[in-house]
């Protein structure tokens, strides 16, 4: 957005200031509700591209984890002297035990407040506030 300047006429009425600060307070709502929708628009892309790079790595990590389960299943089952169903169970154990923490992670993590858009509808509130608070001092003067 650009600055713009203010022309000011020293013989303007009270009627041609108030049109002229309804004006300016459509303009800045308006520009308030702009700013809302881009940051929304740029919230969404951040998602989908999250999300795409999130699946991706949820499928390769589906493989690995697969890879390391056979992998501890025998390395366990040949230590305990070839008893693979003890290797089953300690892998399997281990491996719920980090899922649940990770699990954990993950909820605590989308628990937070995404700051941004907080902050513009806090402003957007203050706007409608100063906007609601400025018609009713211009209808009633006195």
């Amino acid at each position: 957005m650009t600055a713009r300047s203010i022309a000011t006429d020293p013989d303007a009425g009270i009627p041609d200031l108030v049109h002229r600060l309804t004006g300016d307070s459509r303009r800045l709502v308006s520009d308030e509700i702009r700013l809302a929708k881009m940051e929304a628009k740029d919230g969404l892309k951040r998602v989908t591209k999250g999300t795409l790079w999130m699946s991706l790595a949820f499928g390769a990590g589906v493989v690995m984890v697969m890879s390391l389960t056979v992998f501890l299943v025998t390395l366990i089952g040949r230590t305990a002297d070839g008893h693979m169903w003890v290797g089953a169970l300690v892998t399997g154990a281990l491996e719920l035990a980090l899922g649940a923490f990770l699990v954990s992670k993950g909820l605590t993590s989308l628990a937070e407040p995404a700051y941004s858009l907080e902050a513009s509808r806090a402003s957007l509130a203050d706007t409608k506030h100063w906007a609601t608070s400025s018609a009713r001092r211009q209808v009633h003067p006195f």
